[in-house]
This record gives C-alpha cells, structure tokens and sequence, in this order.
C-alpha cells in the first residue's frame, strides 16, 4: 500500500506503511542511533556514551584516583546495570583501551592486573582479575560535574540520572583522539599534546580570527603515546588540519650499538612481534643477505627494544633501515578524519580551528553555568545570614516569640519581615551558637559572600572577564597535567625498499651464450666457455665476461636487442635455458651474441652487409620482451655479434677497427671514423660489391676493435694468421675502402679475434 492507513482489528490500532518506506525510516533511526550514541565522539568532553557513562559510573563508586583499586567487573556490572545496556564484553574493552598508556596519550583509567601489551592489545584478563580506578587526569572531565555545568537526564529504565556531556577543563576530543566506524561515515582522530593544544586555545581566545597556520605555531602536529618521530611534510599537515582529512606517517626511531642497530620506539598501534616477524620473512626469503639475526630485547625498563645484527660493520645502516621502513611497519601511516558530533548535536568533519574555537565556546558556557550556580549559593546564604544576623540583633525578642507563640515561625515572619527559609533558619539554631563569637563568625561570612558575589557579577557581566578567567584556568591545567612531546617531528628522506639489484652481491661472472640460443653464467672469469658441455647438435657461440650488477644485453640476427638481469640467468653447471623462453623473437631470427657491462659501456655493432655503428647499451636495454630495434640490417644480410669496447680504446688516440670479409679482404681504419649512434644502420665499414652480397658470394664474417698493442687473429679452419701492428700497415686505409687480400690459405676466412690465447 502507499499510502498509510490507520485501522482498529481486533481492539487495537494497527499502522501500516509501505515497505520502502519502513525500512527506510528504521535504517535511518538506526544510523543516527550509531552516530550518536555508539561510534563519533562529542566535541564537548571527547567522549563517546559508553566511555562517559564508565568514567560517570566510577566516580559515583567513589573510585577517583586516590581510592583503593575495585574489581573491573564491579564497574562494568555498575555502567551495564544503570546506564548503558549493552554488551559486557565490548563495554569491558572499551574500559581497558581508556587504560591503555599505549592506546591513550592521557589514559582515564588507572588498572591494575594484565592491561594487554602492545605485541597484542587485546591480551587483557578478564574483568574478574583486573582492578581498576579512574587516573588524575578523569579530574580533569569529573570535577566540576557537580556544580550546575551539565544537564542531567534520566537513565534507560528512569531510575537515576546521568550527565548528556562532561564538562572537560581540556578539549579531550584532540588530547586522546577516537576511532570509529559509523553508518555512512567514520572517525580517526590523533591524539595530542595538552601544553600545545592549551597553548593553542588561549591564543584563539586571545585572537579569535586565527587562522590554522596561526594555530601551528603552538600545535605542531599529533603526539602519540610512543615516541616514533611523524615524518610528514609541514605543508601536509597544514592542509590536514584545514580540511578535517589526510594522514600522518610515523617513523620508528634507532640508534646504534657497535655494529647493532637498536630501535626504541615504534609507530603508534604497532606490535613488535609483528615487525619481527616481516623482518625475519624476508631474511627467510634472503631478501636481507646483509642482516645476521635480530632480537627482542625489550623488558620493564625498556619497553621497546628490538636489535638487528647485521652480518658485517661494511653494511649501510641507515640504507637498510631505509629498506626496513618501506617494506615494514616500522613506518606507517595513520589515517586523519576529524569526523566529530559538535555542539549542535550534528556529525561533521571539522577543521583545527573550527574544533578549538567550539569547545572553547562550550567551555565558556560551561565556566558560566559553574559561576551562575555558585552566585545562586552565594545569594541563598546571604539571604539566610540576613536573617540570622536579624535574630542576633534582636535575640532577646526572638527568644520571647519561640517561647511564649505557638507558632514561632509565622511569629517570627510577620515580626521581623522574614522570609520562611529565614526563619526556619533562625528556628535551627543552637543555643550554643548564641554567643557573640558565632555572631562575629557570620558577620565575616556574609563580608566575604559579598565580595565574591560582587566578583562573580563582575565576570558574568564582562566578557574580557570571563576569558581572563578562562584563560586562567586553562593555564593552571597545563601547569599542573602538561607533558612534554613525545613524538618529534623530523624531516627525512623518503625510505626506499632494495631493488633486486640492490640485493646482488657484485661478483665477477661470464655469460655463455651456444649457437642454438640457450644460455648459462658461471661465477668467476676462469670458466672456458668452449670446454663447456653442449646439448647434442649445439655447440659454443659467444660469451660475455662481467659482474652480477652489469647490465646484460643479447643481439639476434635481425638488429634486435634484448635485455635481462645477469643474476636471474641459470648456473653454468647445466646445459642453462633457451632465450626463447624469456623472449618474444621472430620465428626466422636467431641469437647471434651477447655483451654485458655498464649502462655507457660501447659497442661495435655490425651487419654482414659491412656497415655499422658504435652504441651504448643504455641504449639497447630494454624491458620490451619483444626486443627493441637496434641495428637496421640491409636486406640479403645479418646482424653479427656485439663486441664490447673497452673504455681505454675507446679514448685511445690509436685504436683501430678491423673488418674482413669472408673471401679474405682485410681493411683497418681508424675508430673515430665511426659514427656512434643510439639506432640505424651505421656507415660503411668495408666496401662489399653489392653484385656479389646480393648473390651470397661475399659478406663480412667479422669486425674488431684494438689498439697498438693487441693481436690481430684471422681464422681459417684449423689455421689462424697472428697480425701484429706491424703486420697490419699493408692493410690501414680508409674506412669503406674495399681493403686487401691475406696470404695464401686465408682466402676464405671464418671469423677474426683479438688477443685470442
């Protein structure tokens, strides 16, 4: 139905609504029941109901902090019983979190017993071994509750009244911050220092249009209970603070002992079991080679001590702290949303200055009924000792009228012009407070009543007045509960987790590379490649000696580069694994060679067309497993295997580029008559007739650089020519000359070589 209708069955009304719309309106009840009466803390007191209603139900027990310890579950029975009809379980956690020096920078609750730990906060006893009070800091919310501040209301079942808010002499909804999930909404408060959010509120009232950064000047960011340094940027925490929303990362601190690296303080909300834990997975996974073992030291006086014992004084502390602050919780970030119920009994998201400025006015509020109340006192005594001081006057009289009248007090009223309270009051005297002492004694009263009340109507009556008082008192809270800051502020490098390469120990190594594309490493540059075992049908192709650490490149026979770790390739006491496996290369190309060295180490690269260039493998690495185009090859020909140069030739005013073709035409020129290029085709090494590349009679086999002092190496079959510099002068021209003919018996060469043993 739609529309809702009222009908009498069976003797009794009976309403009905529209399914939509009963749903909605209980999920809608619901909801604001969350918001305000379960998850959102009041900006007033900084309490949520079931933590109010426990610091309420202790005071009434008499547990203040001065009091003998009393069973938890008596209080929890107390708050459960009278005020707050819920679970017991979640009101006892709820008791121990405010007991919690960990959880709370100003715990309300003093517990003795188990409390739980910070490897494990919900470790608590149960409620029937811990005994619990309130701390010296619940005076701070409790101690004017009594003086006509707050409004009381009728518990759930009418049987007592309990106060709607506490009057805070501090704004607990920044001190302790709060936590809570709601409908729709949530909250993440931090919690803060009292000096500086005291500091902080006398100044707003000293300055009502102060802005946020004004505010800075006194709160320098949030202060957990641990001592972890907040490493977040100044300027984020300024817009933090402007719009209600962001984050703050905190950082654990440490120092060093020798060689140990010992961390004191974690993150707030951070178990140091679990943080050992991270650090040792990845010692298990030997993602941290350079740590030996780690500790956990910590004990009563100190509470926070974890150790880690690198394997050696050579390790970069502050590097692999870095790593452990980006992979660890030993940095962390906490989510900031100043979600709050304000003073108009509404959730809203509110800025620093907006917080401050409305619980100073709920403050000011409360200072005023606390002053009102008390000139009521005032004005009720006085009016009382007018009285007596009547009856003093005139004692004889009054003496003669409670005698002689049958009914004094009307007597004593219509005589001496007296009010009822007046006379009653005169009725209840004793005779021993007849002498002319007690006379003097109220005289002195009622002199000191009207001093303070004409005080306190001052105070009432000026506003400048009332925020002196303010003031005043807002700087005794500071005097006697401030603390000094436990989290400092720290600007710092942002922390970077190792990379794989981070990770490798730099060991010399060399790359083999077979005729068929399978490739191998094995440590060390003794290896002969040659001596090497080959699956049947393969044999030696190229290898590439280097370090783990250098960058590895492959050519195939089309001009594509291809790159991969050095690291990650398979021992050489295998038959190693096929490059096709780690990359996507054309069916009718094939791995001509390999290279590996430093990102601006050079290269000769060539085609059997008889051009080329000089490259940077900076140039040809690539995370493209496709390969990347390198070296444009001419049709009717290949690419041939890479030659790294070394750096000397590479500077050497003498260095030389040989090329031979495979019918035995040698021609040498100078190295800086080649181009270095990043990509292309290159310049004309030798002059090849192009009848004779496009038949396949002739192509170059083979280029080389060298320098004065190295070994040329043509190889012919089983014969090889040894050319020294000497040997080479019948064969320097310039480059793309067609070059000359070798000796006799080298008219069809295989390959050339340098310094080849």
């Amino acid at each position: 139905m739609s529309d809702n209708t009222t009908t009498n069955a069976g003797g009794g009304d009976q309403e009905r609504l529209a399914l939509a719309e009963y749903t909605e309106r209980a999920y809608l009840d619901y909801s604001m029941y969350v918001i305000n009466d379960r998850a959102l803390p009041h900006i007033a007191d900084g309490l949520k109901p079931v933590q109010r209603r426990i610091i309420y139900a202790m005071s009434e027990l008499g547990l203040n902090n001065q009091a003998k310890f009393a069973k938890s579950a008596r209080t929890v029975g107390d708050v459960l019983g009278k005020f707050h009809p819920h679970g017991d379980s979640a009101c006892y956690e709820a008791m121990v979190l405010m007991a919690q020096a960990f959880s709370f920078r100003y715990p309300m609750v003093d517990g003795q017993g188990n409390w739980g730990a910070p490897d494990d906060p919900k470790s608590f006893a149960a409620m029937r071994y811990t005994e619990s009070r309130l701390s010296r800091y619940a005076d701070l919310l409790l101690s004017e509750a009594r003086l006509g501040t707050v409004d009381y209301t009728p518990n759930f079942d009418g049987s007592v009244d309990e106060p709607r808010l506490l009057p805070a002499r501090a704004p607990f909804v920044l001190l302790n911050g709060a936590t809570g999930i709601a409908v729709g909404m949530a909250t993440d408060i931090p919690p803060h220092n009292l000096n500086e959010v005291i500091s902080a509120c006398i100044h707003l009232l000293e300055r009502p249009k102060a802005t946020t950064a004004d505010l800075l000047t006194h709160i320098k960011g949030p202060d957990f209970p641990t001592s972890a340094q907040i490493i977040t940027p100044q300027q984020d925490i300024k817009q933090m603070y402007e719009t209600g929303r962001g984050s703050i990362k905190s950082r654990a601190v440490y120092h060093r002992e020798g060689t140990d690296l010992v961390i004191t303080a974690l993150p707030h909300q951070t178990s140091p079991a679990k943080v050992l834990e991270q650090i040792a997975q990845q010692m298990n996974a030997k993602k941290l080679p350079m740590l030996a073992d780690l500790r956990d030291e910590s004990d009563h006086e100190h509470p926070t001590r974890l150790v880690l014992v690198p394997r050696s004084n050579r390790v970069d502390h502050e590097r692999l702290m870095s790593h452990l602050f980006a992979t660890t919780d030993l940095e962390r970030s906490h989510r900031v949303n100043l979600n709050m119920i304000g003073l108009d009994q509404r959730p809203a998201v509110k800025s620093l200055a907006d917080i401050l400025g409305e619980w100073l006015t709920y403050r000011i509020d409360v200072v005023t009924r606390r002053l009102n109340f008390r000139l009521a006192k005032i004005n009720d005594r006085l009016h009382i000792l007018d009285g007596l001081l009547v009856a003093y006057l005139n004692i004889d009289e009054v003496i003669r009228i409670i005698r002689e009248e049958d009914r004094p007090r009307e007597a004593l009223m219509a005589r001496f012009k007296l009010s009822e309270i007046q006379a009653n009051a005169i009725l209840d005297i004793r005779l021993r407070s007849l002498a002319k002492l007690e006379e003097i004694k109220l005289t002195a009263e009622q002199s000191e009543l009207s001093a303070e009340r004409a005080e306190l109507e001052k105070i009432l009556g000026s506003k400048a007045r009332m925020q002196t008082l303010v003031k005043k008192e807002l700087l005794a809270v500071a005097e006697e509960y401030g603390d000094d800051r436990r989290s400092p502020l720290e600007a710092v490098v942002e922390a970077r987790a190792f990379s794989d390469e981070d990770l490798l120990t730099n060991e010399p190594i060399t790359v083999v590379l077979s005729t068929q594309g399978w490739v191998r490493s094995a440590k060390g540059h003794d290896v002969v490649p040659r001596e090497l075992n080959y699956r049947s049908g393969d044999d030696f192709g190229q290898a590439a000696r280097g370090r783990t650490s250098d960058q590895l490149v492959f050519m195939d026979s089309q001009g594509k580069t291809y790159s991969t770790p050095a690291h990650s390739l398979p021992s050489a006491r295998g038959q190693g694994e096929p490059l096709s496996g780690r990359f996507k290369q054309k069916h009718d190309a094939a791995f001509v060679g390999v290279i590996l060295g430093g990102p601006r180490s050079a290269a000769l690269l060539t085609s059997s067309a008889g051009y080329g260039f000089i490259g940077r493998l900076e140039d040809m690495v690539t995370k493209n497993k496709a390969g990347r185009a390198c070296l444009s090859v001419p049709q009717n020909s290949v690419a041939m295997a890479p030659m790294l140069i070394a750096d000397d030739l590479m500077d050497g005013p003498a260095s030389m580029v040989a090329a031979v073709t495979n019918q035995g035409r040698l021609l040498v020129f100078a190295l800086e008559e080649l181009p270095e290029l990043t990509r292309g085709k290159g310049n004309k090494l030798i002059n090849i007739p192009s009848a004779a590349l496009k038949a396949g009679e002739e192509h170059m086999i083979g280029a080389a650089v060298f320098g004065e002092q190295d070994e040329l190496l043509v190889h012919a079959g089983q014969r090889h020519l040894r050319l020294k510099a000497k040997d080479l002068e019948p064969y320097v021209g310039e480059r793309a000359r067609r070059g000359r003919k070798l000796p006799r018996g080298f008219q069809k060469v295989d390959r050339l070589s340098v310094n080849d043993p």
